[in-house]
């Protein structure tokens, strides 16, 4: 049946409504939840949110997942690795700035047209390289480039951050993250078997026009992808709740909800601190994986081969750790500890094994060497594995991340300023790795330092496992959704009576009798 609004209601055959006036007597009283109504059929399927987020996936496949795909070929697939260090060095210092109040910027205009925003930038990057391949003067055009892609990046990574942690339920949010991931990192997948038939002939260490042009075209594809993305507003999660979207009030009360968000939950704080490693990830990591290792031993043909058994690496390592994340025979809080030992024990493995190879070759002697490895000698396939540990480790630190996340809040417009302050915070080390690249700084200083700081991010996350992490998110927690349009926030006991009855309200609920002694059938779930 239907409520006077429209809404689903399960029940019993024999039970019926307690009249407003009349007290049921709740010795026999079963409490029944009503759920919005998903659309079924075509519009059902494309409303699902694994649909919405398979969809955001290839936009992320389309931009970023080529971006990592070129920057994975060491150099950006040029000989001299200075000036894509020098480019990804304005990458991550725009990036840095904008992402902080990116979040404020995709609340106003929405999430598609910031996605689309952003997407823009992965081909204006692309196309430079493209240009500087042809005239090497073009080196500041790479650069300027490179600080417009950062703004950009900011704009989709924490549109796509908000969206991808508010469509799923509690218990669906792993392996959302790890359904977004790997079809992301199947656009490093693809860009690098791109240029590995580019190259296959191709023994020296620079890569050909034609990688840059595939390159190019399919960025440029993926800038359309958003427009045909549904709103947030529209979105019924798998349970019936439906998705509290941004309300998109003034500017003032944007900026100010933003300082709200780090005021009543400061252990975001705790989580940027310790995944200061993701900085590290996407650059000293990154920066030691992709120029110290892959674009210092190996020469091009083998690089791209790298690469594409790197990317794809990432795809196992963030299914594996989102179905570990959504083990429901465990509760929230164990499954966040087990992540964080697992993180632990890759960290040791991949970097003492990175620390036996750095110790044989520095970055001068790798300079000097035109003999690089190629895939048919035999020490190759023991390089690879550890090339492939990386790939793992990477991808279930970065799941594991927008995990701890996601179990703040459901709220998409706090997850919007939690993604979008997460994101400055890494690209503000990201700048500083890149830019120690592009100085010349030791190999071995960079895998140094990579080390202490996955150490030290683990460290530091243990005080906001403990104190944050819960088993079920609560109105307590959800600050902003209690935020009206003037900037009042309600309290959490205030809110719950107002909002649960109303039609907006992700749940409403009501009281139905049953006579004593009688079965009472459970509610069914609506997906």
């Amino acid at each position: 049946m239907r409520d006077s609004q429209g809404n689903v209601v399960h029940e019993d055959d024999d039970a019926t409504l307690t009249d407003a006036n009349r007290q049921p007597d709740h010795s026999y009283a079963t409490i029944v939840t009503v759920a919005f109504e998903r659309p079924t059929g075509l519009v059902g399927m494309y409303r699902h949110p694994y649909a919405q987020v398979v969809m955001l996936g290839f936009v992320c496949f389309m931009g970023p997942g080529l971006f990592n795909a070129l920057t994975g070929l060491g150099g950006g697939g040029q000989l001299d690795s200075k000036t894509s260090a020098n480019a990804n060095a304005a990458v991550y210092a725009s990036f840095a700035f904008f992402a902080f109040f990116a979040g404020t910027i995709n609340n106003k205009l929405g999430s598609r047209l910031t996605l689309t925003l952003g997407s823009l930038g992965y081909s204006i990057y692309i196309s430079s390289y493209l240009v500087y391949n042809q005239v090497r003067q073009a080196e500041p055009f790479v650069v300027v480039s490179g600080a417009v892609l950062g703004l950009c990046a900011g704009l989709l990574w924490t549109a796509q951050g908000s969206l991808m942690l508010s469509y799923p339920t509690e218990n669906q949010k792993g392996r959302m993250v790890a359904l977004f991931w790997s079809i992301f990192n199947a656009g490093g997948v693809l860009g690098s078997l791109v240029a590995a038939l580019a190259n296959h002939h191709n023994r020296a260490d620079q890569v050909s026009d034609a990688t840059y042009v595939g390159f190019l075209v399919l960025t440029a594809l993926g800038t359309f992808i958003p427009l045909f993305m549904t709103d947030p507003h529209k979105m019924v999660r798998t349970d019936g709740t439906k998705v509290a979207s941004p309300r998109h009030p003034s500017w003032k009360i944007e900026f100010y909800s933003l300082w709200v968000a780090l005021k009543t939950d400061p252990m975001i704080l705790f989580l940027c601190v310790a995944f200061l490693y993701i900085p590290t990830r996407n650059y000293f990591v990154h920066t030691w994986q992709f120029n110290a290792y892959n674009g210092a031993l190996f020469n091009m043909r083998t690089r791209s081969i790298n690469d594409v058994v790197y990317w794809f690496s990432q795809i196992i390592g963030s299914l594996s750790i989102g179905i570990l994340l959504d083990n429901a025979k465990l509760s929230r809080r164990t499954r966040a500890f087990i992540a964080w030992g697992l993180l632990l024990v890759l960290v040791t493995i991949t970097h003492v094994w990175s620390f036996i190879y750095q110790r044989g070759y520095t970055r001068e002697s790798a300079m000097a060497n035109r003999n690089k490895m190629d895939v048919t000698d035999r020490a190759y396939p023991v390089h690879l594995l550890l090339y492939i540990l990386c790939g793992l480790m990477d991808s279930i630190w970065q799941t594991s991340s927008y995990w701890f996340i996601g179990v703040m809040s459901n709220d998409a417009t706090k997850l919007a300023h939690f993604v979008g302050f997460y994101k400055s915070i890494q690209s503000a080390g990201a700048a500083g790795a890149w830019r120690a690249d592009a100085a010349k700084v030791p190999f071995m200083n960079l895998l140094v330092s990579t080390w202490s700081l996955l150490l030290g991010g683990l460290v530091f996350g243990l005080p906001m496992l403990y104190l944050r992490v819960k088993n079920h998110t609560d109105y307590e927690d959800e600050a902003l959704a209690r935020m009206d349009d003037d900037g009042n926030i309600r309290s959490a006991e205030n809110f719950q009576q107002l909002h649960d009855p109303v039609v907006e309200a992700p749940k409403t609920t009501f009281v139905l009798e049953s006579p004593p002694n009688e079965k009472v059938h459970k509610l069914d779930k609506l997906i």
